[in-house]
């Protein structure tokens, strides 16, 4: 009766965009909005450039579809892991509302049609983005809102750059690859936060209630703590063929029952299924492949380099994310580095490879826990809305620190095959 169900579902997802596609044409043009198509690629934060005359309200429907074939072995020194075979994964899709609410105001909202781990609908959350401040008076602080941008809501904050490249449920248009990185630094908490860019210059500053499932019930382990985050950074296109831009972004919660989500907030899911899932073992776990320490009182850097040259691009990561002493102390390092060549008249194609590693300690002094992932594939953007990737992926659980665990010897590897349609 579920795969009956699935079935259903996933015939309805595929009408839905069908009928979506055919509406897209009139999609209204929003200000200061980062295009969910192959045109957004590369974007960060979307330009302070106004490229779009407020005439009245702009309601824009969206939407995103992903679809993988997964061919993927996994091992591990129990020998206690599930088989895996090759088939198709349940697509996931979303959709999305933007409006422009008044000249310099537009909301967002994401809703996931369907996820890994959330085959219901729910929604993921979402923002009012303010560039101007007309509705109070035309002209309001014009000076300063001309490079400033405030964002307040229940959405992910803007905490280093993987985030605008990662794989946001169906949203996979912007990831060269299938997987999102081991650490995966994104949730969706509420916050507020103030951009500033000006010259190719840079700054965030924010603040969250440090939890990802709101509650306002407070009992004896509460201590709601908020979350305090920032960004300082440089992005400029130097010459005709040449970008850089280089950020370092931190974060800190000195709390005991907050930000502990930094790194476990996507609740779709990982991108890889079923993988590191034990034969004893009831059910999914819908987010093994990635890795979250769960440190409290958590202190988090993380430096992002990117680099572009006509179709040559380099993102790179380096990471450090701490426990407090008071809490064990340990720590952990994460280093990323993807190498891209995007190539063809409008650069549809591409080919590149992804190193991925976290190394580190659970609390000071304990045994070193490593894992590494190495991706390598290609891709093609046959319209700027569709598009093909292929990849294959090698993960492997390293250290001593695995010792007795189903990870000790753990390791996954092998082809995804991804299909995705943003509008």
């Amino acid at each position: 009766m579920k795969t009956n169900k699935n079935w259903y579902k996933t015939t309805l997802l595929l009408l839905t965009f069908l009928i979506s596609g055919a509406v897209y044409a009139q999609q209204p043009a929003l200000q200061y909005f980062r295009p969910n198509n192959k045109v957004g690629l590369n974007v960060f934060e979307s330009s302070k450039l106004d490229t779009s005359n407020f005439d009245g309200v702009k309601v824009r429907v969206g939407g995103d579809f992903a679809m993988q074939f997964q061919s993927i072995n996994q091992t591990n020194s129990l020998d206690n892991l599930v088989e895996l075979g090759s088939n198709f994964n349940l697509p996931a899709a979303n959709l999305n509302v933007d409006v422009q609410l008044y000249e310099g105001l537009r909301m967002h909202l994401r809703t996931y049609l369907s996820s890994k781990n959330h085959q219901e609908t729910w929604v993921k959350g979402g923002y009012l983005q303010i560039d101007k401040l007309d509705f109070i008076k035309p002209g309001f602080l014009q000076n300063f809102m001309d490079v400033a941008r405030v964002t307040i809501g229940l959405d992910e904050f803007n905490y280093g750059d993987a985030h605008f490249r990662r794989s946001d449920n169906a949203r996979a248009i912007f990831n060269p690859f299938v997987g999102n990185y081991i650490m995966d630094s994104f949730s969706t908490e509420a916050f507020g936060e103030v951009t500033v860019m000006k010259n190719g210059f840079l700054g965030v500053i924010g603040i969250t209630n440090g939890k990802l499932n709101q509650n306002v019930v407070i009992n004896e382990n509460s201590d709601n703590k908020p979350s305090f985050f920032g960004k300082i950074g440089y992005d400029n296109q130097l010459t005709e063929d040449f970008r850089l831009r280089l950020t370092s972004s931190w974060y800190i919660n000195k709390g005991t029952t907050t930000g502990t989500w930094i790194y476990g907030g996507d609740r779709a899911g990982s991108r890889y299924y079923n993988v590191m899932q034990t034969l004893d073992v009831e059910g999914v776990n819908a987010f093994e492949g990635r890795f979250n320490p769960r440190f409290k009182k958590l202190t988090a850097i993380q430096v992002n380099p990117f680099i572009n040259y006509r179709g040559l691009e380099f993102f790179g990561i380096y990471e450090v994310a701490s426990n407090s002493d008071d809490q064990g102390g340990g720590a952990f390092t994460q280093l990323a580095g993807e190498l891209l060549y995007r190539f063809g008249n409008t650069e549809q194609f591409y080919l590149g490879g992804r190193y991925n590693t976290v190394s580190g300690e659970m609390v000071e002094n304990a045994l070193t826990q490593e894992i590494n992932r190495v991706n390598i594939g290609g891709g093609w953007y046959m319209t700027k809305n569709v598009m093909a990737k292929l990849e294959y992926v090698s993960q492997k659980y390293e250290g001593e620190g695995w010792t007795g665990t189903k990870y000790n010897g753990g390791d996954f590897d092998g082809i995804n095959i991804e299909a995705v349609i943003s509008f």
